[in-house]
C-alpha cells in the first residue's frame, strides 16, 4: 500500500500544493497513492493524537508513506527521528519529495536508524539529568521545593503514579505532554515532580 500524507498547521494553509507535489512524484515513479491522509493540525502534536499515528499503526511491511518533506511529520527533530525509527522497526518505507529522502531496508537506513535511536536516548538522558541538576541546585541555594506548609495539596491526583511519571520523563516526554496524558495541569505536575519525585534522588 502507498499512503500519501498531507499536513497543514492552519485552515489558512492549503493542502493542494502538497497533493500536487505527491501526485506528480508518483506519476514520475510509476506508482499510485492507495490512500490519502490529510489533516490540519500543529506538527508539535504527538503523532498518537494525529491521523498520522493511526496510519502508522496499521501500516505493514513494505508499505510506503509519501510526504512532501520531513517537516510534515513533526516540528522537532526528536519527534521526526522517533517516527522514522518506528517505521524502520516495522519495515515501513518513508519517502519525501523535497528532501529526496528514502527510508527503507537497506544498510544505510539501518545505520541511520541506529543513529536515530542513539540520539533519542542521549537526548532523553540529557533532559533527565538537566532537570535533576537544576532542582539539586535550587535545594543547595535554600529554595524550598514543594507546596508551602498549610497550603492546599495539588498532588492528590498524582499520588501513586510516581514510577509512571519517571518512566515517561526517561522516555523523553515533556512535562506538558505528561500532564495532558494524566489529565492534570502542567503546573500541578511540575509541583509534584519537585516536591515528591526529585526529593527521593
Amino acid at each position: 500500500m502507498v499512503y500519501g500524507y498531507i499536513r497543514v498547521s492552519t485552515d489558512k494553509q492549503t493542502v493542494e500544493n502538497q497533493r500536487f507535489e505527491i501526485e506528480r512524484f508518483c506519476k514520475q515513479e510509476g506508482i499510485a497513492v492507495d490512500h490519502w491522509i490529510e489533516e490540519t493540525i500543529s506538527g508539535a502534536k504527538n503523532p498518537e493524537k494525529r491521523k498520522l499515528g493511526d496510519v502508522l499503526n496499521i501500516m505493514q511491511k513494505d508499505d510506503v508513506l509519501i510526504c512532501s518533506e520531513l517537516s510534515r511529520l513533526g516540528r522537532s527533530l526528536l519527534m521526526i527521528m522517533s517516527i522514522l525509527n518506528q517505521c524502520l522497526e516495522r519495515e515501513v518505507q518513508v519517502w519525501t519529495i523535497k528532501d529526496n529522502y528514502r527510508l527503507g531496508s537497506d544498510i544505510s537506513s539501518k545505520v541511520l536508524a541506529f543513529a536515530f535511536s542513539l540520539s533519542a536516548e542521549i537526548e532523553r538522558n540529557l533532559i533527565s539529568q538537566r532537570t535533576k541538576e537544576a532542582l539539586a541546585r535550587k535545594r543547595a541555594e535554600g529554595v524550598v521545593l514543594g507546596r508551602p506548609k498549610g497550603s492546599k495539596s495539588s498532588r492528590v491526583k498524582l499520588t501513586g503514579r510516581e514510577k509512571e511519571i519517571m518512566r515517561l520523563l526517561d522516555r523523553g516526554w515533556s512535562k506538558s505532554r505528561i500532564a495532558r496524558h494524566m489529565n492534570v495541569h502542567r503546573i500541578t505536575l511540575g509541583n509534584f515532580i519537585q516536591a515528591q519525585l526529585l526529593d527521593e534522588n
